[in-house]
């Protein structure tokens, strides 16, 4: 039999297979296991977390080298200290050092939050399917 007949049954095969597998699902639901999807969102999320946190981090790190006139590294100190809420470390900083620092230190807080909140969505969706929480549909 030729190779290329035999791969087009096979293929027929496995389209079949998966049109069969898939037949059950509802309509927009995507393929895989519910923790394999689980796993991509949560893969997906820890992405956009982690890019979030470096560009924050990339951020303190210039504002201080640039503002507050430190070193490249007491600015990644003191940028990522203050990323983990920490608190600061050089605290004899010029006024508009200490603006920077303020500011920096209030959107660590939103970036620190926004982030947890990114990484444990896939976890409470999941455990909300669990336990069959539908929308009660109020806003309608």
């Amino acid at each position: 039999m030729p190779m290329a007949a035999k791969n087009a049954r096979a293929g027929s095969a496995a389209t079949a297979v998966a049109a069969a597998r898939n037949a059950n699902r509802p309509m927009g639901t995507p393929p895989g296991t519910p923790r394999k999807r689980l796993f991509r969102r949560f893969v997906s999320g820890a992405k956009v977390a982690g890019y979030l946190l470096v560009g924050t981090l990339l951020c303190g790190v210039l504002g201080y080298r640039a503002i507050a006139h430190l070193s490249w590294l007491i600015s990644f100190h003191q940028a990522s200290l203050l990323l983990a809420g920490m608190g600061p470390v050089v605290t004899d900083l010029s006024d508009a050092g200490r603006v920077f620092e303020s500011l920096y230190a209030l959107f660590c807080g939103v970036i620190l939050l926004g982030s947890t909140g990114i990484l444990f969505t896939p976890f409470i969706h999941h455990i909300l399917h669990a336990f069959h929480v539908e929308d009660s549909g109020a806003g309608k």
